[in-house]
C-alpha cells in the first residue's frame, strides 16, 4: 500500500532534504540539491524508482518514532518477537558532499534486520552500474555516482538492480551505514565517521534549538516548525524553499500537482516574521539578502518565484515514467507560473524589508533604491488585471489581495519617509498612490449586500486572502467590513471548520478540474483574523484544532483533507509551518495581558 503522505519524516542537512516512511523507506531524495534530480523516487512512482528501506526482516511498520530532542535526526522503534531495535535516520550538516547516515541499535534482544537499496538517478529513471571499491558499493550513472558502505561490513549483495543487505543487531549493538553522493568525475569522497557525525549533528540542532526565543504555550509545536524551516533553508544563499517535493497532489488522482522546491516572495514578510519572533535574525537576515539579490534587476521582470540562488529560468516539464502519488498525475517539474503576473509581490518585496528594517537587521546600501524602483513600478501598472498570488492559470482579474498588496507597498514606503525624511522619495506621490488604491479596493473589490470583500472587482467569489486585510492594516481591525469578511470566508470556504483558499465547485476560475483540500496557512489566517477582530477564544480552539493536524512527528503539508482526514499536498509545506509560527506567537502575545490582569486580580 502506498504510505499516507503523514506517514513521512523529514530529514536534511540544509542544502536538500529526503523523506522517511514508517516502514523504514527513505522514499524522496534530491541530490546533491533541493532541485536536483531525485535518486529515490518511489514516493512519486514505485519502489523500481528508487527507494532505501531498512527494518527488521518481515516487518511492515515501526512501533512508534520521534525526533531526538529539537533536532532533526530521527529515531525510529521496531518491537518485534525477538527484541526491539532503534533506526537513526539523519543527514549531517556537509562540508562538501551529502551524507545520508543510518545508524541500527540493539536496544534488547537479537533482531534480524535486511537493508534494500534501489538508486534510481534522474528522478527515478536512470539504472546506475553498480561495482565493488575499497569496501564501498559504488553507484554510477552519467554525472551521478554514490558510495555505500557499512561499519561495521556486513552481508552485501546485488539483486534485481538493487543492493541488498543482512545483518544481526543485539542489544547495546550498532550498524552503520553511509550512504554519499559525489560528482562521478570526482575521486572518491573523504570517509566521514558516522557515529562521531551524529553527536555532531545532535549538537549543532540543540545549539540552533537553543536560541529560540518563543517561551508560550506552545513551545514545542513552535520549534518544531522553526526546525522545518531551518531544513528547508539552502544554507550557501539563505534561500528557504516552499516544500522539498514536488507533485504531492492537492486531489488524490487530480491533475493539481505542483514542483514547490524553489523560493516563493508572496512567502517572504510571513517567513521573515515568523523568523525575527523567534529570535532567529541570521536567518532572517539571510532570507532578506536573499531576497534583495533575486529582485535585483529591471522591476518590470519581477517573478513570483526564483532558485535556491535566485534562478529566474524554472521551466516546467512532465516526466511521464512516473505514475505519480497515488496514480495523481502529472509529475511535474519546473514551475510554469514562474511568468505569471502577480502584483502582490511588489507590496510583499517592500513590506519584507520595511519588517526587517524595524527588526534592526542592518540596511543595505542599495536596498531603499531597489524598493523606489520596484513601486515606480507598481504606480504605473496596480490598475492593471493580474493573477493573483493563487497563481490562477486561467484569465486574468483585478484580484482584491493584489491590490490591497499595493496598497501595502506605498504605505509601507510613506512611513519610512515620515521616519526619515533624509531618504530620497516623494511621500505626497506615494500617499496620493495609497489614496488612491484604498479608494478603488473599497469601491469595487466590497460588496456592501453581503458585507465582506470579494475575490476580484464585479465577483461573488470570496478568497481566503483577503483574511489578510486585517494583518495589512488596511482596515482597523473593528471595521464592519473587515469583520464580514472574515465571517463571509468562514461561512462560505469553511470546510469542518477549516478554509478553502477559493471556491472550486462549479465556480473555479483557475483554470483546472477537479478540487483541492483546506488550505492550512489559510486556515491559520482565519485564527489571526479572528483573535485580531476580538474572538481570541475561538481563534485558540481553531490554532488547537490545526495543531492536531500535525504527524506523529509535527509536521504539516500544504493542505488537508476533512472528509478522508488525511493530508494533501508538498509535504513539509513551509507555508503552513509559517502560519503556526506566527498563529502562535500572536496567541501568546494576546494572552499574555489576560493572563497578568488574572495575576494581579488573585494577588
Amino acid at each position: 500500500m502506498t504510505p499516507l503522505i503523514e506517514d513521512y519524516a523529514l530529514i536534511g542537512d540544509l542544502q536538500t532534504a529526503a523523506l522517511v516512511g514508517k516502514n523504514g523507506s527513505v522514499d524522496w531524495l534530491c541530490l546533491p540539491h533541493f532541485d536536483s534530480g531525485a535518486c529515490f523516487a518511489a514516493l512519486l512512482g514505485e519502489e523500481d524508482n528508487g527507494h532505501w528501506r531498512i527494518a527488521p526482516t518481515g516487518a511492515d511498520t515501526c512501533t512508534r518514532r520521534a525526533y531526538a530532542g529539537d533536532s532533526l535526526v530521527l529515531e525510529t522503534f521496531w518491537e518485534t518477537r525477538t527484541g526491539t531495535v532503534k533506526v537513526i535516520d539523519f543527514m549531517p550538516q556537509r562540508d562538501q558532499e551529502p551524507d545520508v547516515m543510518r545508524i541500527i541499535e540493539g536496544v534488547s534482544g537479537t533482531v534480524d534486520m535486511s537493508s534494500v537499496l534501489r538508486l534510481r538517478f534522474d528522478f527515478g529513471s536512470v539504472v546506475p552500474w553498480v561495482r565493488r571499491s575499497q569496501g564501498h558499493r559504488v553507484a554510477v550513472a552519467g554525472p551521478d555516482s554514490a558510495w555505500l558502505r557499512s561499519e561495521p561490513p556486513v552481508k552485501t549483495w546485488g539483486q534485481q538492480f538493487s543492493t541488498c543487505s543482512s545483518f544481526s543487531v543485539s542489544a547495546g549493538e550498532q550498524v552503520a551505514f553511509v550512504l554519499t553522493w559525489h560528482p562521478s568525475h570526482s575521486p572518491r569522497p573523504d570517509l566521514v565517521d558516522p557515529f562521531e557525525a551524529l553527536d555532531n549533528t545532535l549538537s549543532d540542532w540543540a545549539e540552533w534549538s537553543a536560541r529560540c526565543k518563543y517561551q508560550g504555550p506552545y513551545r514545542e509545536a513552535v520549534i518544531r516548525s522553526l526546525i522545518t524551516l531551518k531544513a528547508l533553508t539552502f544554507g550557501p544563499t539563505g534561500g528557504i524553499v516552499a516544500a522539498p517535493t514536488t507533485s504531492l497532489p492537492e486531489e488524490i488522482g487530480g491533475v493539481r500537482n505542483w514542483d514547490y522546491r524553489f523560493c516563493w516572495l508572496r512567502d517572504s514578510t510571513l517567513t521573515l516574521g515568523a523568523l525575527i519572533s523567534a529570535g532567529y535574525l541570521e536567518e532572517a537576515g539571510a532570507w532578506r539578502d536573499w531576497l534583495l539579490r533575486a529582485v535585483a534587476g529591471d522591476p518590470a521582470d519581477l517573478q513570483i518565484m526564483y532558485g535556491l540562488a535566485g534562478e529566474r529560468r524554472l521551466p516546467e516539464s512532465e516526466l511521464t515514467w512516473l505514475r505519480g502519488y497515488e496514480s495523481s498525475a502529472p509529475v511535474r517539474i519546473g514551475n510554469a507560473a514562474v511568468r505569471q503576473r502577480q502584483l502582490d509581490v511588489y507590496g510583499e518585496v517592500i513590506d519584507s524589508l520595511r519588517l526587517a528594517h524595524e527588526a534592526g537587521l542592518g540596511d543595505k546600501p542599495h536596498a531603499w533604491n531597489i524598493q523606489l524602483s520596484l513601486l515606480g513600478f507598481l504606480e504605473s501598472t496596480w490598475r492593471e488585471p493580474d493573477e493573483g498570488l493563487w497563481e490562477i492559470r486561467g484569465q486574468r482579474r483585478h484580484f482584491v489581495h493584489s491590490k490591497v498588496m499595493a496598497w501595502v507597498a506605498a504605505d509601507r514606503a510613506v512611513r519610512s519617509l515620515e521616519e526619515d525624511p533624509s531618504l530620497p522619495g516623494d511621500a505626497d506621490r506615494w500617499r496620493a498612490m495609497r489614496d488612491a488604491v484604498h479608494r478603488e479596493v473599497c469601491e469595487k473589490g466590497y460588496d456592501p449586500v453581503r458585507n465582506t470583500f470579494t475575490q476580484s472587482y464585479g465577483s461573488r467569489n470570496l478568497d481566503a486572502a483577503t483574511l489578510l486585510i486585517a494583518r495589512t492594516g488596511f482596515l482597523p481591525p473593528d471595521d464592519p467590513r473587515l469583520i464580514g469578511t472574515v465571517d463571509a470566508v468562514r461561512a462560505e470556504l469553511g470546510s469542518d471548520g477549516l478554509v478553502r483558499r477559493y471556491s472550486t465547485d462549479g465556480t473555479s476560475i483557475d483554470g483546472l478540474p477537479g478540487g483541492e483540500g483546506a488550505f492550512l496557512a489559510c486556515s491559520f489566517w482565519l485564527a489571526d483574523a479572528l483573535r485580531m477582530t476580538g474572538r481570541t477564544e475561538e481563534a485558540t480552539e481553531l490554532f488547537e484544532r490545526l495543531l492536531a493536524l500535525r504527524n506523529d512527528v509535527g509536521l504539516l503539508a500544504e493542505e488537508y483533507d476533512t472528509a478522508a482526514m488525511r493530508q494533501l499536498g508538498n509535504f513539509p509545506q513551509a507555508f503552513s509551518h509559517v502560519g503556526l509560527v506566527g498563529t502562535a506567537v500572536a496567541l501568546a502575545e494576546a494572552q499574555a495581558p489576560a493572563d497578568a490582569a488574572a495575576g494581579e486580580a488573585a494577588g
